[in-house]
């Protein structure tokens, strides 16, 4: 069975794209990596065995609430050792001889014959580059968000390495003006999870430079937020992938609020003060009040 081109959900964490990969896995053409696939990394049989299964009448739905859609880091660091967390984007050049014929192939053993577009999600680093190389027929979604709310809720969570400071989290040594503008703000953390989503949204930019502009697709999550249906029709289209009232069905069951106000609540009169001043430029680049 040919491989038809992959999937590929990118975009900053905190940005609303695991709603929407959800969402999307409700699609009868689409196969997607499970829980499965890290727990038994050395086992795509389990996924695909599952990707059967999920079109059971009754059956379906609770076997994908058990084993629900996963970025799944750790069958992709069987693959790639270090996709995962990488302190830099991956781009083409890291793709080796190797890792190119083995993950074209682990990926296309996880498809089946009637769930024949693979589609997945990984988050921070772009990795465009890396995955088009392997991939070059690929499609990508990147979905973003408010850069206040994202930078809010990366403050929420325990697992953001923004706490470890920026000599020990994931994107990198700061540049000698982000550094700067970090120390401005008393090396405050609001500071530095606006700094970091500007750090991935300028490595986004320039990772989409390296593929086809009609293989990359840009998606603001407020707009899907409004308009769930319509966005899916567009996207849908964009990838090659057929529309069905099943899949409308779907989608009409869930219920999605971008919450997007909920820094003002959350920061300080004067951490919004900092929040709005490190992200005043890149807000308005991204169509942000």
């Amino acid at each position: 069975m040919k491989f038809e081109s992959p999937v590929f959900i990118v975009g900053a964490g905190r940005s609303g794209s695991t709603v929407f990969h959800e969402m999307f896995c409700d699609h009868p053409q689409i196969a997607w990596m499970s829980t499965l696939c890290d727990e038994y990394p050395a086992d795509p049989a389990r996924n695909r065995a599952l990707m059967r299964a999920i079109d059971v009448p009754l059956v379906g739905s609770l076997l994908k609430r058990k084993f629900h859609p996963s970025e799944c880091y750790t069958y992709w660091n069987r693959l790639y050792p270090g996709f995962a967390r990488p302190c830099r984007d991956l781009v083409a050049a890291d793709v080796t001889v190797p890792v190119k014929d083995s993950v074209s192939r682990a990926l296309a053993s996880l498809v089946t014959r009637k769930r024949h577009r693979l589609l997945t999600k990984s988050t921070g680093w772009p990795r465009v580059g890396f995955l088009a190389e392997i991939f070059p027929d690929a499609k990508f979604i990147h979905m973003y968000r408010d850069g206040r709310a994202v930078a809010n809720s990366l403050m929420q969570v325990d697992f953001w390495s923004g706490w470890r400071g920026p000599w020990d989290w994931r994107r990198g040594v700061l540049s000698p003006a982000l550094q700067q503008e970090w120390e401005r703000h008393d090396r405050s953390f609001v500071a530095l999870a606006a700094i970091e989503w500007k750090i991935v949204m300028e490595a986004m930019d320039a990772a989409k430079n390296s593929v086809a502009a009609d293989n990359f697709y840009e998606l603001r999550y407020e707009d899907f937020a409004v308009d769930p249906v319509g966005t899916f029709r567009r996207v849908v289209s964009f990838c090659g992938i057929d529309w069905s009232d099943r899949f409308e069905r779907a989608l009409r069951t869930y219920s999605i609020s971008t919450a997007n106000g909920k820094w003002r609540k959350d920061l300080t009169a004067a951490q919004q003060v900092v929040l709005q001043d490190v992200l005043a430029a890149a807000l308005t680049r991204y169509g942000y009040a």
